[in-house]
């Protein structure tokens, strides 16, 4: 079984989130779509901002380094720093990176 190191993994796709148009940059390190868990590690350069989206399940956002604000319509914005476990809310959501930060998502897809 393959054991990344998700600091080493993160501070890399930092490198490829600062060199993309977007400002993001990320990859599921377990599951997938035709699992019901899933990870991914995002990247994301400060000012940077994943637009509002759906949930797709119950969801969590562990904050591995940099600052982000979890927000939604529903419920007041969240911040998050490095160590954090934020409960991602179960309602159109969106993601700010306030400085540079890697999260790690775990989701729980709906069946």
């Amino acid at each position: 079984m393959n054991t990344p190191s998700l600091d080493a993994l993160g501070q890399a796709h930092l490198v490829k989130a600062a060199e993309a148009q977007s400002g993001r940059s990320a990859e599921t390190v377990f599951g997938g779509r035709e699992h019901t868990l899933r990870q991914t590690l995002i990247a994301m350069i400060a000012g940077t901002t994943l637009a509002d989206h759906e949930n797709p399940g119950e969801a969590t956002l562990h904050v591995m380094s940099g600052h982000v604000r979890l927000g939604s319509d529903d419920e007041d914005a969240m911040d998050g720093r490095a160590g954090d476990l934020l409960v991602v809310p179960d309602s159109v959501h969106h993601l700010e990176a306030v400085a540079d930060s890697i999260v790690l998502l775990t989701v729980a897809k709906h069946r």
